[in-house]
């Protein structure tokens, strides 16, 4: 492979071609770097070994087998071939079959001892195991423990991206990579080399060697979040903000279909202290509360205030669904008023974002609202005053300060969905001045919630139906999208003692599936995150318009569309949710004047997690239930996303991370980011350059903080 090393681009690896590096590009792979770092999702446990006689069907499991007659191929009526064979282990017999796999006939012998992980299939006595994967038991040759499955995409498959990272590991092996962590965080806490830890993520020999790894990568992400977030603080501490004078709120609140509550009135005065502060240091403001609890008037205030004085503001939502809600609701009362509200998403046609994009440089326009696409180079303001970021868990922090970028010296404020703890939030958002909506809003009903396990299943199933033939409308929350996607398979988080009875995942398609098949006459619909956006926001309209009754979905759904007319949210395995999560999920419902309840399904035998989940029937305040979420599970819960999906340009998402239960590793990882920034501002020590050129690779706009 020649003198390439770790930073070079993964078409110098072999069976990388141009259009399999496209493909990676798409998933944020450009450098043999990015390519270690795209950790697997999850593992096949195959050294948790089972007989065939314990086993259910459908069951999905690893045996160690002997091959008990010699392959035999033949061919079938539509030219595929079928080849088969017996293998046994002291509990049984079980017929092994390849579809199209004609060199397994001279692989198998009799006598010879396999390692095969696949689905068994039970009829009557006879068990099947079809295209399993298998390894040759060698003795003195340990075989792995774990199988690594990674992200995919395309035409990507497991066996070739283990082939690509099983080189580039032997690149990384050539070229020592340089720590990014400070060597206080290294000694405190034991941890591994970096050349070993990337071995032990992507091949673990043993939960020992995955943990070990895990406790890396957890720190890597910790301390570059940690330095990226101190860095963006320095760009607010600027006195360059417009002073806004007081305007007469009256007027706003006038045309305001309900009054603002005595909760929402105080968060506004302080928004309105902190813009009309003669210093021009510009607001900084994180306001966090409820679903419902009217986070987006007191935002819709702060837009009048700026508008009143001359200047534009954006509203930037993290789905097109939720910043279409936000232009139906606020542009009708925005006219009242005499300003001009415009909508701009990824589905604006090419023709009216010109026309946008051409009255918001010349000042016509004094309100945007929209999606990322606010965040496109070609959208300018004549005259920004106001930056309005409505993060529901999606925004990475430097998507907002991207924005902030095109309104340079703009008030900012942040809302929150989940009401985040104090001290989590002085961590996360730093200078961020936080108020609290401790109030709802008048005639907001108490969802009624429940925790029960399978053997309510039926009686479930009755209210469900009850609840369609009243009119009203059904929210099915599964974990999983589909059978396969959890089939016997481990997360990076890992540990034997929480795997023991841990209820298989509930799949979102098979569910609607078979709930259609069961109530014929109960409109069934499905929804998750493979879907394209498009057709999400087409699923979604359509419920939101009544015409579904029930919509099983993954949690996309989080921050979906207003649909008053759902009375009940059914989370299944809800021992897989954070307390905040769930609490987000509760919200989808009592928005409207009928009673509602939200029904949590779990078979947990671990009484931690059902400990956690009495608590969401204990209480309805999502500040207390954020605070138990913070003690019981620690700050990954409320970190951004842990699919491990492609970076988005701005955003981070974290990989491992995420599954921290310790939040003394954030504040310490904030300790150590302050101290490096304290001796070190710009990052320009020969020491600091790694962690300064990862902020930058996965911030990009912190570069303006640091140039």
């Amino acid at each position: 492979m020649g003198n390439i090393n770790t930073a070079s681009s993964v078409r110098y690896l072999p069976g990388v071609g141009e259009k399999r590096a496209a493909t990676l590009a798409n998933m944020g792979i450009y450098t043999i770097r990015d390519l270690l770092y795209h950790f697997p999702r999850a593992y096949q446990h195959r050294g948790d070994v089972r007989l065939l006689g314990e086993m259910d069907d459908g069951d999905t499991a690893s045996f160690i087998l002997t091959v008990a007659s010699q392959p035999r191929t033949a061919t079938l009526k539509n030219r595929m071939t079928l080849t088969k064979f017996t293998a046994v282990d002291e509990s049984g017999m079980c017929n092994i079959t390849f579809f199209n796999q004609n060199y397994v006939s001279k692989i198998f012998n009799v006598g010879e001892d396999y390692r095969f992980w696949g689905k068994l299939s039970r009829k009557g006595n006879t068990l099947s195991l079809n295209s399993p994967s298998f390894e040759p038991c060698v003795e003195g040759k340990p075989l792995p423990e774990f199988f690594p499955i990674y992200p995919l995409s395309g035409s990507l498959t497991q066996k070739y991206m283990a082939k690509i990272i099983a080189a580039a590991l032997e690149v990384a092996k050539k070229d020592k990579m340089p720590d990014i962590l400070p060597y206080g965080i290294v000694e405190e806490h034991s941890i591994p080399s970096l050349n070993f830890c990337l071995c032990a993520i992507h091949n673990p020999s043993s939960y020992e060697m995955l943990e070990a790894a895990r406790k890396r990568f957890i720190w890597e992400e910790l301390y570059t979040f940690a330095l990226a977030i101190s860095m963006s603080k320095n760009k607010t501490k600027e006195g360059n903000a417009p002073v806004f004078a007081k305007v007469d709120m009256e007027e706003f609140y006038s045309v305001f279909p309900f009054d603002p509550t005595g909760a929402q009135r105080r968060v506004i005065a302080e928004a309105e202290n902190d813009m009309c502060n003669k210093s021009g240091v510009g607001m900084s403001r994180l306001i966090c509360g409820d679903v419902g609890s009217g986070k987006t008037m007191c935002a819709a205030a702060c837009m009048f205030m700026a508008v009143r004085n001359g200047y534009q503001c954006a509203l930037m939502a993290p789905t097109e669904i939720l910043a279409t809600q936000h232009y139906n609701d606020l542009g009708v009362i925005f006219a009242k008023l005499g300003i001009r509200c415009e909508l701009l998403c990824g589905s604006t046609t090419a023709a009216q974002k010109r026309v946008i994009k051409k009255s918001l440089k010349d000042g016509s326009i004094d309100c945007i609202i929209g999606t990322h696409a606010l965040l496109t180079k070609d959208v300018e303001f004549k005259a920004p005053g106001l930056i309005i970021t409505d993060e529901q868990h999606r925004f990475g922090v430097m998507q907002r300060a991207a924005l902030g970028d095109k309104g340079k010296g703009s008030h900012i404020l942040v809302m929150s969905a989940t009401p985040i703890p104090r001290t989590l939030a002085l961590i996360m958002y730093g200078d961020l001045s936080l108020s609290y909506i401790d109030e709802m809003p008048p005639g907001r009903k108490k969802v009624s919630t429940f925790t029960v396990d399978e053997s309510y299943r039926e009686r479930m199933n009755g209210f469900i139906e009850k609840q369609s033939l009243e009119g009203r409308q059904t929210y099915i929350v599964c974990p999983a999208i589909d059978s396969e996607e959890d089939e016997g398979l481990v997360g990076l988080d890992y540990d034997p003692e929480k795997e023991k009875n841990t209820p298989k995942l509930k799949n979102a398609t098979e569910y609607a599936e078979n709930l259609q098949k069961l109530m014929p006459k109960v409109k069934v619909a499905l929804m998750h995150g493979k879907m394209k956006p498009k057709e999400k926001d087409e699923v979604m309209a359509a419920f939101a318009k009544g015409e579904i009754d029930v919509l099983v979905s993954t949690t996309v759904i989080e921050v979906g569309v207003n649909v008053p007319n759902a009375t009940l949210m059914i989370v299944e395995n809800a021992e897989r949710f954070g307390l905040s999560q769930l609490h987000q999920l509760r919200g989808r419902v009592g928005r409207g004047q009928h009673k509602s309840w939200c029904i949590l399904v779990s078979d947990t035998g671990n009484p931690v997690s059902a400990a956690r989940l009495e608590v969401m029937t204990k209480t309805n305040d999502g500040l207390e239930i954020s605070k138990k979420d913070l003690e019981l599970r620690g700050p990954g819960d409320f970190l951004p996303d842990k699919s491990g999906s492609a970076r988005q340009h701005g955003g981070f998402s974290f990989k491992v991370a995420s599954f921290c239960d310790n939040t003394g590793h954030l504040e310490r990882a904030f300790e150590y980011a302050q101290k490096t920034l304290a001796d070190d501002p710009l990052l320009q020590k020969i020491e600091n350059l790694p962690a300064k050129a990862l902020v930058t690779g996965y911030f990009g706009i912190i570069s303006n903080a640091v140039n």
